[in-house]
């Protein structure tokens, strides 16, 4: 049984960084017949389209653990070490995270546009 945190409504996600928009139709972290996978957040979940089998799912995304925007798992979005943070989150705590993170983030370029899109956020407010 899933506990209440857990359910299967269907709806659309949407990441509130880049503007992804997809079907989702379980949000959790035990996709349904998918028996031994135990995802280590609350993600939201597609069953996959390019199979029929019905034990295969794609992960849409999850909340960022700092500022709980809805984000993709996009490697332009956000980042999952240990939880899920958008992009702008890890910017803005950058020196929290180890080294090999660091230059993973500063490698991908991800720096100045997390940066710039934090600031166009702010902008609009």
């Amino acid at each position: 049984m899933a506990s209440s945190s857990e359910r299967a409504p269907g709806g659309t996600f949407e990441c509130q960084l880049c503007g992804l928009t997809a079907p989702y139709s379980y949000v959790g972290q035990r996709p349904p017949n998918s028996r031994t996978v135990v995802l280590l957040e609350q993600c939201y979940v597609l069953r996959d389209p390019f199979t029929s089998d019905p034990d295969k799912f794609l992960i849409l995304g999850s909340q960022c653990n700092l500022c709980s925007k809805l984000v993709c798992a996009g490697p332009e979005c956000s980042l999952f070490y240990s939880k899920r943070f958008c992009l702008p989150c890890v910017c803005e705590n950058l020196s929290a995270f180890p080294q090999e993170i660091q230059r993973d983030v500063e490698k991908r370029g991800a720096l100045s546009r997390a940066v710039s899109r934090k600031l166009d956020s702010r902008a609009s407010l």
